[in-house]
Parts: C-alpha cells; structure tokens; sequence
C-alpha cells in the first residue's frame, strides 16, 4: 500500500505462449534512492496461480527507483519437462527459454501505486505500467 511519502509495486506475469498466467515463478524486489543510490533488497515472492504477487515487501521511504528480477528459467524449463512427458517424441534439444531472467527496472514517485505486468514467452517479454 502506498502512503504519501512511500510508492508501492505489484506485478503478475501472463505466459502469451499458452495465454494463461504464469504460477509459480520467483519475483525479487529491490529499491534504491536516487539514480547512483546502491541497491537494496527487500525480498520477494513467487506469483499464485493466477500469476499474481500479492504479497510484494513494502517500499522503504525515499525510494525513487524499483527493480523487479523475475527468474524465468526453472517456470519454462518446468513447462518443457511437462510438455515432453506428456509428448516424448516431441523432444526438442534447444534451450527452453532465451531470456532466463527478466530485469525491470523503474522509477517511482511518493504516494503513486505501481502495477508492472510482465507478458511472457519463451523467446520473448513486454512490460508496462498498468493500473
């Protein structure tokens, strides 16, 4: 939640590849003040079934920049074993995902709320700032 004097973030990532939400998948947050300001961690979270993180760590006062770090890699290497036991004969030898991480990061303003979803496929990502 946001006050007067902090911002807040929320995400939630939809797979386009299969256009459903993507569960399961680990989201790090972490903050700093000012453009040459050192990063800090706050935590994170995974996102539910319904590709939602709902339970994001609150940003520090005096925050101006957000980073979310979403780990890609073990969401898609998990759809690949899946898809390859239901299919054997469709192996397919190359990587699972090109992106194995996604790094977003962003600028924030006291008192606004911050909603980054994260559109997702194996060989592709698109994010923006929605409500």
């Amino acid at each position: 939640m946001s006050t007067s004097t902090t911002a807040s973030v929320s995400t939630h990532i939809l797979d386009t590849s299969i256009g459903r939400p993507a569960g399961g998948v680990a989201v790090h947050l972490s903050a700093r003040g000012g453009r040459r300001g050192d990063w800090q961690a706050l935590g994170g979270s995974a996102t539910d079934t319904d590709g939602r993180c709902k339970d994001l760590p609150a940003l520090p006062e005096g925050t101006t920049h957000v980073r979310l770090d979403f780990e890609v890699e073990p969401y898609f290497a998990k759809k690949q074993a899946d898809a390859q036991q239901d299919a054997p004969a469709n192996r397919d030898s190359g990587p699972a995902v090109f992106f194995p991480e996604v790094a977003i990061t962003f600028t924030v303003v006291p008192g606004e709320h911050y909603h980054v979803p994260l559109l997702l496929n194996p060989f592709g990502y698109s994010v923006y700032r929605g409500s």
